[in-house]
């Protein structure tokens, strides 16, 4: 989760997770090439959607993994009650949105309420993608072979199941883990020393990565914890 206490726009990108933006007060816009504007109150952005995104006031984005919720094609459109709904249960109390003792877990509660429960995942499916986007800087994060490996399963057949059963490449998961462990380390250290630590090549590669899942920078991150933005 993060929060910002000012209207704002990503450039167009695709997560290889869901996404909820919750706009306190104002309304969500997504935005993909050569479909009409979709806008409403908040809004839950499937996978690996290509789209731009914004929100006209101080909003909430919350990331949930892939498989934490039922597939959809599109976007689910939320109204102001279901915003509000979510919101309540994340623990907002102002207008800037929650602080970080926000109850992630209420929220995600919530959210299956809204966008239905999933199904459950093949045992090693789970254990592979579990090892692969831990988000512990201190667990290396291992090959994909030897993945495949500790499940019992050729490299081939553990990227077929999870191709079936999550729908996105494993090698794409292992970068979203990567990034998810970088931006956690930005608020205690450069953007450099994060992208070390996840495991990126370096810092550029660390900001390509951003930009292409997230829409947005390392720097543009930031600025916005500089600026009071949990």
């Amino acid at each position: 989760m993060f929060a910002e206490s000012r209207p704002f726009h990503v450039a167009p990108h695709r997560l290889p997770a869901w996404k909820a933006v919750l706009p306190i007060g104002g309304h969500a816009e997504l935005r993909q090439a050569g479909r009409p504007v979709v806008t409403a109150p908040g809004l839950i952005v499937p996978p690996q959607l290509v789209h731009s995104c914004a929100a006209t006031s101080p909003y909430v984005a919350l990331f949930i993994d892939s498989w934490l919720l039922p597939s959809r094609p599109g976007p689910i459109r939320l109204d102001a009650g279901m915003v509000r709904r979510l919101l309540a249960a994340l623990g907002t109390t102002g207008s800037d949105g929650p602080g970080t003792d926000a109850d992630l877990a209420a929220g995600y509660t919530e959210l299956r309420a809204l966008a239905g429960a999933p199904a459950p995942l093949d045992p090693r499916v789970a254990h592979a993608i579990h090892l692969c986007t831990s988000r512990d800087p201190d667990l290396p994060i291992a090959s994909i072979t030897s993945l495949a490996d500790e499940v019992g399963l050729s490299a081939p057949r553990l990227r077929a199941l999870v191709r079936r059963d999550v729908g996105i490449a494993l090698v794409r998961l292992r970068q979203w883990g990567r990034l998810s462990t970088a931006i956690a380390g930005l608020p205690e250290s450069t953007a450099a020393l994060a992208a070390a630590t996840a495991g990126f090549a370096d810092q550029a590669h660390f900001t390509r990565t951003a930009r292409d899942f997230i829409g947005r920078t390392p720097a543009s991150l930031r600025r916005a914890e500089a600026q009071g933005a949990p």
